[in-house]
Formats: structure tokens, C-alpha cells, sequence
């Protein structure tokens, strides 16, 4: 592994982080996550156009920049010390990636250089509040998560062409005619305003159920929320919920016989699904932990500032041993997390080699090492959001203040993806730590543990309007 950064990388990181100095302070961001949209529509636009940020980690033959996870994972180490509102999260770390790796040529084509120029954005709709299982983050994603049986969840069925008779035990395989989704799903990461929505849905029954993934064209909403029926399409309802962390927006979908099309050729093949959502977590957990070390970084270097200018007793707060001693900490914790989120980033980004030279659709990450190195910033970010709140005093418990917003991308963070010791958990699993037949810690992963219980409903703080 070669830890130095190229020239590029360097250069990315730069502009971006000029870039958002300008246009992305404390204020520019409480007045962002304000709007119907929830983020900055023209700062995005000026992102796409002029970084191509969204594009970062797709391939040049589809209009991306052509770079890896390491990019993208650099991209969202400034995002995070921003705490940027934006859709880059759900378009470029998942919803990009599985449309790379699953769709025909014909919806690459169609989908994948409009994301990367910024012209749309995209998100993966997740039933239950289950995305980190999806990911393969906290346990295997091999299970009925997106719905089981004939109910729950978000259900796929085949919509027979007009004449056509409608076939029977074919375990949910499309004999000619369109597909047709029914259910919900919360906690979708900017899911009131994408215009492509990937979407969990489990088809063909309980004795031959299969877990696809489908694409939904939700009506161009032009930055604007979407609470109610979607226009052009049939039976899809979006509704913006309200979220502990407002720079995350979050939306709940209703689907009620909701058109769609199958991600990718043929008639689907779930361990193909499953390998590029587990990919794909992998690359998301390092985007999502990069954000938090630069989130954490900005945090603890305004702390820093505010106890050498804060006097009591005569003289800096930060002169005090004892305060130094809890910065030091926090600073060796933050730098681990760094290392290991760059480390989750590079393994990411070792997929095999795809024809022409071009980064295959699978990564081949070490087991464990984006989930590990999620949970280590993950952590790192609420000790050091904590402590940024004690050591303002009295104006870091005003909910007014800067410091709330690390503080509420803290809690949040680990909802979305978390939490932590279920993420240490499966690292540890994937990593072999656990032998046959030993108990994990706490019961973290297993039915009636400490952990998540079967079926127990999705932890985001977020709430319908």
C-alpha cells in the first residue's frame, strides 16, 4: 500500500475545500437545510459542473472523472468538515455503484452520465429502516430484509402485458410486460427530491422469494419536496420526515402499485444483488467515514481555538493540563480513525480489472475493513462532537450553536449506518474472529440479543412531518 497521495488527490481536495470555505459556512448551512430541498440546489449544480464530484468514482465512459473510492472518500472528508448538505451521499457512494455494477448497457447509459453531471440525482430505497443490513454492514444481507412472504416490506410483482395470462409459480420471473412495486420505506437518504430511485423490493412469494433491485423515474422535482401524488408517476408518494440531524434529509415512500423496471438483464440473480450491495457498503462505509473524520476534524480544531481565547481563573482554559489532556485524546483518536477510514477507502478501491484496464463492478475490500473503520469514526466523531459541546460552556449547550450541528451529525451518522458495536461485530465475523459456534458479544447480530432483535423497525431519528 502506497499512503501517499498523488498530485490529483491533492488538487482535489484543495479546490473543494476553497470551494466550500466560500459558500458552505454555519450560516449557509442552517439556511440550506431550510429549503424544500434541503440543500444548496445552485452549490450542488457548482459542484457537479465544476468537480465533477457526483461522477468522481464512475468510469469516463460514462461521463465520470474516472477516479476510485480514495477519491470520493477524499471528496467526503470535506464534505464532512463542511457538514455539507447534499445528495452526494446517496448518489454517488450508493445508488451510482449499484447501477455500475448491476444495469444493462442500456441503463448505465441512460442514467449514469446524467448523475455524474449533476442533471440528476439518485438514492437506494430500503424497507424497514434496514440499509446497514443491506450493505452486509451489520450482518449478512442473504435474508428476506426487504420484505418476506406475501407482506411486508416492499413487494415486487409482475405486471402481465394486456391479453397476456398471468403465469403462475415462476418464483416472481417476468415473462414479458413491466413490474409493479407496493410498500414503504423510510429513512431514504434525500428521497423527496431524487429523480431515480433504487429500490429494495422482494418478488415471487415465500417458497422461491428472491431480494431484486428496481428502478423507479420519479418525476423531476426541481429541488422541490414532493408531499404528494408524484406526477407522472402512478401511485408514488414522497413525503420529507423531519430528522434529529436536518443536514441528512430523509423522506418516507409510499408505493402502491408503482411502475418499475428491473435492475438489470434477464430475470434478475440475487447473489449477484447481494454481492453488489455488500460492494457497495464497502465503499459507502468509507465515504460515510471520511465524512466523519472531516466532520470531527473541524469540530476539534474550533474547540481548540475556542479554549485558547476562553479565559477563566486569569488565564486560557486551554492552558490547563486537564484540558489539554481530553484534546490530546481526542486527537489521537480522530488521527486512528483517519488512517483507517483511508485504509477502508484504498481496499475499497482494489476491485478487480475489468476489460480495457477499467476498475471491474466488485470490489475485493478485506473482510471487515469498512465496517471497522466506519465504527472507529463513527465513534471518534460523537467523543470529540461531546466534547466540542463541554468545552464551549455555556454557548455549547445553546441548540443555536455551531457545535450542535457535529453533534446531531454524530447521533445521526450511527443511526443511518450503525451502530457500533454491531459494526464491530460483523468485522469481526467477516474477519473470522468468531468461531464456529462461539457467541458474539452481547448477542450483537443475533435475534433476542443485545443487538437489533429480528424484525425490530429501523433506529433513524425521523418522523413524518
Amino acid at each position: 500500500m502506497d499512503a501517499a497521495f498523488t498530485e490529483e488527490q491533492h488538487e482535489i481536495r484543495r479546490t473543494l475545500r476553497e470551494l466550500l470555505l466560500k459558500r458552505c459556512g454555519p450560516d449557509e448551512v442552517k439556511a440550506a437545510v431550510r429549503t424544500p430541498a434541503g440543500y444548496d440546489t445552485q452549490l450542488w449544480q457548482q459542484l457537479a459542473g465544476r468537480l465533477g464530484l457526483p461522477g468522481l468514482a464512475l468510469p469516463t465512459a460514462y461521463g465520470g472523472v474516472g477516479c476510485g473510492p480514495t477519491e470520493l472518500a477524499l471528496a467526503c472528508e470535506e464534505t464532512g468538515r463542511a457538514v455539507l448538505p447534499s445528495p452526494l451521499m446517496a448518489t454517488a457512494a450508493l445508488a451510482a455503484p449499484l447501477i455500475l455494477a448491476l444495469g444493462s448497457e442500456r441503463q448505465r447509459t441512460a442514467l449514469l452520465p446524467a448523475l455524474a453531471a449533476g442533471e440528476l440525482t439518485a438514492t437506494l430505497a430500503v424497507p424497514g429502516g434496514r440499509l446497514a443490513t443491506a450493505l452486509a454492514l451489520t450482518g449478512p444481507n442473504d435474508g428476506g430484509w426487504a420484505g418476506g412472504g406475501r407482506a411486508g416490506g416492499i413487494q415486487a410483482r409482475r405486471a402481465p402485458q394486456e391479453g397476456e395470462a398471468v403465469p403462475s409459480k415462476n418464483g416472481g420471473r417476468p415473462a414479458g410486460g413491466g413490474w409493479r412495486l407496493y410498500g414503504e420505506a423510510g429513512q431514504v437518504l434525500n428521497g423527496h427530491t431524487a429523480e431515480v430511485l433504487v429500490v429494495a423490493a422482494h418478488t415471487g412469494g415465500f417458497a422461491k422469494g428472491r431480494t431484486l433491485l428496481f428502478l423507479v423515474r420519479a418525476a423531476a422535482g426541481g429541488g422541490e419536496a414532493q408531499s404528494g401524488a408524484e406526477r407522472g408517476v402512478p401511485g408514488l408518494l414522497r413525503t420529507r420526515q423531519t430528522a434529529l440531524d436536518e443536514t441528512r434529509p430523509q423522506a418516507r415512500l409510499e408505493l402502491r402499485d408503482v411502475p418499475a423496471e428491473l435492475l438489470g438483464e434477464g430475470d434478475g440473480d440475487e447473489a449477484a444483488v447481494a454481492g453488489a450491495l455488500a460492494a457497495t457498503g464497502v465503499t459507502a462505509a468509507a465515504a460515510l467515514a471520511a465524512e466523519a473524520v472531516g466532520a470531527a476534524d473541524t469540530a476539534l480544531a474550533r474547540t481548540v481555538a475556542h479554549v485558547q481565547q476562553r479565559e477563566q481563573f486569569g488565564r486560557p482554559i486551554g492552558s490547563f493540563q486537564a484540558v489539554q489532556h481530553r484534546l490530546a485524546d481526542l486527537y489521537v483518536r480522530l488521527q486512528a480513525a483517519r488512517s483507517a477510514a483511508y485504509y477502508a477507502a484504498w481496499s475499497a478501491g482494489r476491485g478487480p480489472s475489468a476489460p480495457g484496464g477499467a476498475a471491474g463492478p466488485y470490489g475485493a475490500a478485506e473482510p471487515g475493513v469498512g465496517a471497522l473503520a466506519l465504527a472507529q469514526a463513527l465513534e471518534s466523531l460523537r467523543a470529540v462532537a461531546a466534547e466540542a459541546v463541554q468545552l464551549h460552556g455555556g454557548i455549547g449547550f445553546t441548540w443555536e450553536h455551531e457545535a450542535h450541528l457535529y453533534f446531531k451529525r454524530a447521533a445521526c451518522d450511527e443511526l443511518l449506518l450503525g451502530p457500533v458495536h454491531r459494526l464491530r461485530a460483523r468485522a469481526a465475523e467477516e474477519a473470522g474472529l468468531f468461531p464456529d459456534g462461539a457467541e458474539e458479544p452481547d448477542g450483537a447480530g443475533k435475534p433476542g440479543g443485545s443487538g437489533e432483535p429480528a424484525g425490530a423497525p429501523g433506529r433513524a431519528a425521523a418522523v413524518e412531518v
